[in-house]
């Protein structure tokens, strides 16, 4: 599960457990699920990335000629170069894209961090807070 945020049984019952850790150890569980779609969506972008730029070296290796390109259900001809052209822009968005990903992924991080200093300074190692499985980057 993406929320893998465990309290000991002792730690569940325990009147102790204040409303801002509550809130804390909600906001950790939502951030995690967060970054777990964000790295997901990173990932399909940066495959329509390679998809989309083996397209132009394919356009790169042809003889100059006109191109059928296709537009959602559409074909429609065009120059190798507009065709090159249209692909750049298309890499373009969608490495802007990624790096916004990247940008709030490394946010929720710097997030999550912040939290388990607070977490764990409170509830030691009656929570746990990491992932199960492998680190991924």
């Amino acid at each position: 599960s993406g929320n893998d945020v465990m309290l000991s049984k002792e730690q569940e019952n325990d009147a102790d457990v204040r409303r801002v850790d509550q809130e804390r150890i909600g906001r950790f569980g939502r951030l995690n699920a967060r970054l777990h779609e964000a790295r997901s969506e990173r990932e399909e972008l940066k495959k329509k990335m390679e998809r989309v730029e083996d397209a132009s070296t394919e356009l790169m290796m042809g003889a100059g000629d006109r191109v059928s390109v296709r537009l959602g259900d559409a074909f429609f001809e065009t120059s190798e170069e507009e065709a090159t052209e249209r692909c750049e822009n298309i890499v373009e968005g969608l490495q802007a894209e990624v790096d916004g990903l990247d940008e709030e992924v490394d946010g929720i991080v710097a997030e999550q961090e912040e939290l388990k200093v607070l977490l764990y300074a409170r509830f030691g190692s009656s929570i746990n807070l990491e992932e199960s499985g492998p680190p991924r980057a």
